[in-house]
């Protein structure tokens, strides 16, 4: 049986909900899906997508760090937006986050995210 290590970074607000930021299990690093909360728990839902995106962005990469990996260790990203209109503003934010790193990524319009949010993104990495 694998090790499952559960994963909440300090550097986040913690979950708010029966779950973790990223739980390592057979080398790999899933990171839940994320949302543009603070790391002092302010919800940003009245921020601009962009404000919003980088946050969750800043999110997953620190889920990311305290679970041992990093973003050029990603391999797979997952992105939940309300408007399909602002993808070009993140396809743009998310390439100078990624540097480098072509991770395989989605792109998943819904009809909206907990608390009014505008973006949600989940992620696998190896560690």
């Amino acid at each position: 049986m694998a090790d499952i290590v559960s994963t909440n970074p300090p550097t986040m607000a913690p979950p708010g909900g029966h779950y973790s930021h990223a739980v390592t299990a057979n080398g790999f690093v899933f990171v839940s899906g994320e949302l543009p909360i603070a790391p002092d728990g302010t919800k940003l839902n009245e921020a601009t997508f962009e404000q919003q995106a980088q946050q969750v962005l800043d999110n997953v990469a620190h889920a990311l760090k305290g679970a041992g990996s990093s973003i050029d260790k990603l391999t797979q990203v997952r992105v939940y937006v309300t408007d399909i209109g602002d993808w070009p503003a993140f396809n743009a934010l998310y390439a100078k986050w990624t540097g480098g790193a072509r991770p395989a990524r989605c792109v998943v319009p819904v009809p909206q995210l907990h608390y009014g949010f505008k973006i949600e993104i989940e992620a696998v990495a190896v560690k």
